[in-house]
């Protein structure tokens, strides 16, 4: 017999009358789990009555959950939200990993107001107990179904940072990195990204040694042991994905010495054959621009003259030599050779950086010939430079305002950054003997207020690992694809260009150490 809308408020009756002896009325608490088995309006009520003396009755505590757990899954989406609603407070105790995992595999509907509610549920359980609740996430992340570890991670990513530090305690937040290692032993590019903003934004990860435990994880991605296929695009694609995660972690303190000797050793000698993971996207600039923003915190190297080789051997080659002139003095008929600004800019840079440590490297490392070849190629670009600079500044004077914020300007006002640049870099290399003193910010970067930098704050290792003042480590920027600008046609022509590249989904292929496609599970319900 089926249990009526008065059976259920008859015993809800009795319970709420019994007071402390409670206990005594299982048939009524029974009587009220039966009403999962009615219409839509037994549903309901049974949903909004089970929780309510679900703790005094601890010998029906499974078949209580089991019941909630059937209305959770009901076709009525309302009798789904009203569980849904009141599935927190069957979190007590031991209940607690048990009900966030079973709000966690909730999390694949595609209802948007149910989607919410489970949101909801979770963030109320995790101020309750909040590392038995990322116990049942960080579960279902390892063993579920790809649609609940898809939405378990973006949960993880957009919700943590808006939880109080009461509730994301030192304690809480070393089970989060710990999960997440083991996580990182399975990913596709997509996860990982999101898995680094969950870490990144860690209080008890700001300091020093935090940040070197950061880098570390993402070196571990990256298995820089192993040398790059220049042809397979989804290695190209866990090498960008991988170096653009550590940028925002390297400093004085944290170096990038690993990465920067890997893209010498194994990126520079394959720059023209690299295959790009985005149709769009320039691969050699987005390579070289890495670089370039990475060899500021480069450390000791090992091969430290051999990487500096490699770097001005690469250096050379977009530095053309001046055409060769006729008996008369006049240019040949020959092409005029066209100077890529652009990728200059991120060599020389990079080569001034490391050539810090090696100041004599030419002129004790590279033969008179060759140091003479290399000036001659300096000064041809350096004309090229005076020549732009002076139109862009044509170009540009006397515009303010909104004048300067069209895309045609901002284009050229990043084309003067570049050239000045280059043109500072140069007028050091051409010192005797050169000098590595000049101080640059690659045009594609904000330039520091001096303000902002002024006032010695205190390291990671001074303020602790817990300390409010350390280094936030900002999640990635989305930066939007710049236009490319070409200088009018003529003597010294040149594509100076800023495509930026950004995240694109998963890797594909085969999963191997990390990155790639995951397997497909299929688990039904596993509540």
């Amino acid at each position: 017999m089926a249990v009526t809308i008065e059976d259920l408020y008859r015993n809800y009756g009795i319970l709420a009358d019994a007071k402390e002896n409670l206990s005594q009325h299982k048939d009524a608490y029974q009587g009220i789990l039966d009403g999962v088995k009615g219409g839509a309006k037994e549903k309901r009520l049974a949903a909004q009555f089970i929780p309510k003396f679900f703790s005094s009755f601890p010998e029906l505590a499974d078949a209580a959950i089991n019941a909630q757990l059937d209305l959770c899954e009901d076709e009525d989406v309302s009798i789904r939200r009203q569980a849904i609603k009141e599935l927190p407070r069957f979190a007590t105790g031991e209940n607690i990993f048990r009900v966030a995992d079973i709000l966690t595999q909730l999390l694949q509907t595609d209802d948007t107001a149910e989607f919410n509610q489970v949101n909801a549920a979770l963030l109320s359980i995790f101020k309750m107990d909040a590392k038995g609740t990322l116990g049942g996430l960080f579960s279902q992340i390892l063993q579920g179904e790809d649609i609940v570890r898809e939405r378990a991670i973006k949960f993880l990513s957009t919700k943590l940072k808006t939880l109080p530090e009461d509730v994301m305690t030192r304690e809480v937040e070393e089970f989060v990195f710990a999960e997440t290692k083991k996580v990182m032993e399975d990913v596709t590019g997509e996860e990982f990204v999101l898995l680094m903003r969950v870490v990144s934004g860690l209080r008890v990860l700001q300091s020093v040694n935090g940040r070197q435990q950061l880098v570390e994880l993402v070196v571990d991605q990256a298995d820089l042991e192993q040398a790059l296929n220049p042809a397979d695009p989804d290695a190209v694609d866990r090498l960008l994905q991988c170096t653009r995660q550590s940028l925002p972690l390297f400093s004085k303190n944290v170096h990038s010495t690993r990465f920067v000797t890997y893209f010498c050793e194994n990126v520079l000698p394959n720059l023209s054959t690299l295959t790009s993971p985005v149709a769009e996207l320039d691969i050699q600039l987005e390579v070289l621009k890495l670089l370039a923003e990475m060899s500021p915190f480069c450390g000791d190297m090992e091969k430290l003259e051999a990487n500096l080789n490699t770097l001005f051997t690469k250096l050379l080659e977009f530095m053309p030599l001046p055409p060769e002139e006729v008996e008369n003095g006049e240019n040949s008929a020959s092409e005029e050779p066209k100077l890529q600004f652009s990728y200059v800019e991120c060599l020389i840079f990079s080569f001034h950086q490391l050539g810090k440590k090696l100041p004599d490297f030419l002129v004790d490392k590279v033969d008179a010939e060759h140091l003479k070849d290399f000036k001659i190629r300096l000064q041809y670009f350096a004309r090229g430079l005076q020549v732009y600079i002076r139109q862009l500044r044509v170009a540009l004077q006397g515009k303010t305002g909104d004048a300067l914020k069209t895309d045609e300007n901002k284009i050229k006002v990043v084309a003067l950054k570049i050239t000045n640049n280059i043109n500072i870099l140069i007028k050091d290399l051409f010192h005797n003997p050169p000098s590595f003193k000049s101080t640059v910010t690659l045009s594609w970067k904000p330039v520091q207020k001096p303000e902002a930098v002024a006032a010695k704050r205190p390291s990671g290792e001074e303020m602790g690992s817990g300390g409010s003042t350390n280094k936030q480590i900002a999640p990635l920027p989305r930066r939007d694809a710049r236009q490319i600008y070409n200088p009018p046609s003529g003597k010294y022509s040149a594509s100076i260009g800023n495509l930026s590249y950004e995240q694109r989904g998963g890797f594909r292929g085969g999963r191997g150490r990390g990155f790639g496609a995951r397997g497909g599970r299929s688990r039904g319900r596993v509540y």
